[in-house]
């Protein structure tokens, strides 16, 4: 079951349409609107950014492989589909959600150490009894919450597979990891399969492919991603399976990642979808504020005593 991702729990219960995810969210403030009235919070992109940070910054402190962070990243976005946040406290996820996906991803890493991190990270906001209880029972919520579907399966496999089918360079293959990273601030690991965001971060790596000035960040500026993403759509755009071959060998990469398109049964349409939502994101990212953010989540965490 872990090494086929069309059989997975993931693709079976854990893959929804934007309408889905909405209603879901939706529901969650619904259920409660006093509570989301009285504690306002930023939109959701900008959490993500936030709970990004956190789990890159106690990833850091333990050692934590990227995909392990990845993985806890998952965990806390399939959370938040289930739970209202604002009858959490996120730096206890966040936390137990790397404790888990460490021990799902064999790099597993004790208790006590993790919940010793979290209280010098976040010093006032993450207290845990010292036979760390919380954290174990935090534990047992997310997987149930998550009905103990706990593998997760990540595009960077499909990467690895295809960066030698396209001659990808060095740095092409860590931009296009870099924007594989970035994916997990948004919702397309809820949306796609792990194959489509790997195509759609290789096309965008070739597009946002090295210059004489050195690799051009994926999260720069979003007006020059957005104009070299008009590049990679109008390149999607043109993917339409002819039945034909193509008579001749293909000049640049984009070209052959078209032939390969033309020639698979691959959803064109989920990869342009892909790429417009990468690159709303990033022009998102522009906007967010850490501190107000930090402070919105702070609030309703010590007002509700979530904190104890």
């Amino acid at each position: 079951m872990a090494a086929n991702y069309w059989e997975s729990t993931q693709r079976r219960h854990w893959q929804f349409t934007r309408q889905q995810l909405e209603d879901l969210r939706k529901k969650l403030e619904d259920e409660d609107q006093n509570l989301v009235q009285m504690y306002p919070l930023p939109q959701v992109r900008h959490l993500s950014i936030y709970f990004n940070q956190q789990v890159s910054r106690i990833g850091k402190r333990l050692g934590v492989r990227q995909q392990a962070m990845a993985t806890a990243q998952l965990y806390i976005r399939r959370f938040y589909s289930k739970v209202e946040i604002r009858r959490t406290n996120p730096y206890l996820v966040i936390a137990t959600a790397v404790y888990l996906a460490c021990k799902m991803e064999e790099c597993p890493h004790h208790i006590r150490l993790v919940a010793s991190e979290g209280r010098t990270l976040w010093p006032g906001m993450y207290f845990f009894s010292n036979d760390t209880s919380k954290l174990g029972e935090c534990e047992f919520f997310l997987i149930s919450e998550m009905s103990s579907q706990m593998i997760v399966h990540h595009p960077y496999r499909s990467l690895t597979s295809l960066q030698g089918l396209f001659s990808l360079t060095q740095e092409e293959s860590a931009l296009a990891w870099s924007i594989i990273n970035d994916h997990y601030m948004t919702d397309l690991p809820l949306l796609f399969a792990p194959h489509i965001i790997a195509i759609m971060a290789i096309l965008l790596s070739l597009v946002l492919r090295p210059n004489t000035t050195g690799i051009q960040s994926a999260s720069g500026s979003a007006g020059t991603i957005a104009n070299a993403a008009q590049t990679a759509l109008g390149s999607a755009g043109q993917f339409k399976p002819t039945g034909e071959k193509q008579g001749s060998t293909p000049r640049t990469k984009v070209q052959k990642l078209a032939n390969w398109l033309v020639e698979s049964s691959i959803d064109i349409e989920a990869i342009v979808d892909c790429i417009q939502e990468i690159i709303s994101f990033y022009e998102v990212q522009e906007q967010y504020n850490e501190k107000l953010t930090r402070e919105q989540i702070n609030r309703f965490v010590k007002a509700r005593g979530l904190d104890k």
